[in-house]
């Protein structure tokens, strides 16, 4: 395709064997059953309280399963998947020639399962121009976090970082891991911090990433504080919501 647009920055691993929708079912957090192919999901490996781990999108390819992940963390990420992966007889491997891409609009291509406005995302063999910076800057003008220099290592929990209203998470499809704390949260109807971008300002405790060539930051403010951070029509909702604003 002339016009793709790869995120170098993003890696493929392939689940492929027995059951392999069952497997990841009781690990992520969003229902593996409604997983189809032109429709990927958002969803994310916790920690046992709820915080996130790895971020990352599904994709179907027949019986296997595709994970759209970043790139520096494929690695981490495949061992961990390994590690419960038990005697069950599944692959997971990761896929140098498949390369993740991106567009702002205009294509056939499916729409970013988190939120349509951040265009649409593909896979192919082909790798094409890098647009890695022209999506983290259409991202973050959206206020849309992801991956663990913005998520932290087992530092946010899931509802924290926005998961409910991207699309990150089913409240209804059982069991899997940090399932117990997440559900908590959601069933008290408020979550008291929230990931949000904001202006480049100084760094502080709650500061987790700095992008001086956006002039944005993405912090992690309790909602009571959010002072100057950027808050998009589709977070505005939650808070209402919450009551917290």
């Amino acid at each position: 395709m002339s016009d793709a647009t790869h995120l170098a920055d993003r890696s493929i691993i392939r689940l492929s064997g027995e059951d392999v929708r069952g497997y990841l079912q009781g690990l992520v957090t969003h229902d593996v059953r409604e997983l189809v192919e032109g429709h990927p999901v958002w969803t994310a490996l916790l920690s046992p309280q709820g915080k996130a781990l790895f971020d990352f999108i599904l994709w179907a390819e027949g019986d296997d399963v595709l994970v759209d992940a970043e790139a520096a963390r494929a690695e981490a990420l495949a061992k961990r998947l390994t590690l419960y992966r038990l005697r069950r007889a599944i692959t997971i491997q990761i896929e140098p020639a498949r390369f993740v891409h991106w567009s702002p609009a205009g294509l056939d291509q499916p729409a970013d399962p988190r939120l349509a406005a951040l265009g649409h995302r593909w896979l192919s063999e082909e790798a094409g121009a890098d647009a890695s910076d022209a999506w983290r800057a259409h991202r973050l003008s959206l206020g849309v976090t992801e991956g663990v220099g913005e998520l932290g290592d087992a530092e946010t929990l899931w509802l924290e970082a926005n998961a409910r209203e991207l699309n990150g998470v089913s409240f209804t499809k059982g069991c899997y891991v940090g399932q117990e704390n997440t559900a908590r949260m959601h069933h008290r109807a408020k979550v008291n911090r929230r990931l949000v971008v904001a202006p480049l300002g100084e760094p502080g405790p709650r500061t987790r990433a700095t992008y001086p060539d956006l002039g944005l930051m993405v912090e992690h403010r309790r909602v009571e504080g959010l002072g100057d951070a950027l808050v998009p029509n589709w977070l505005a909702a939650a808070l209402r919501e919450d009551g917290a604003a």
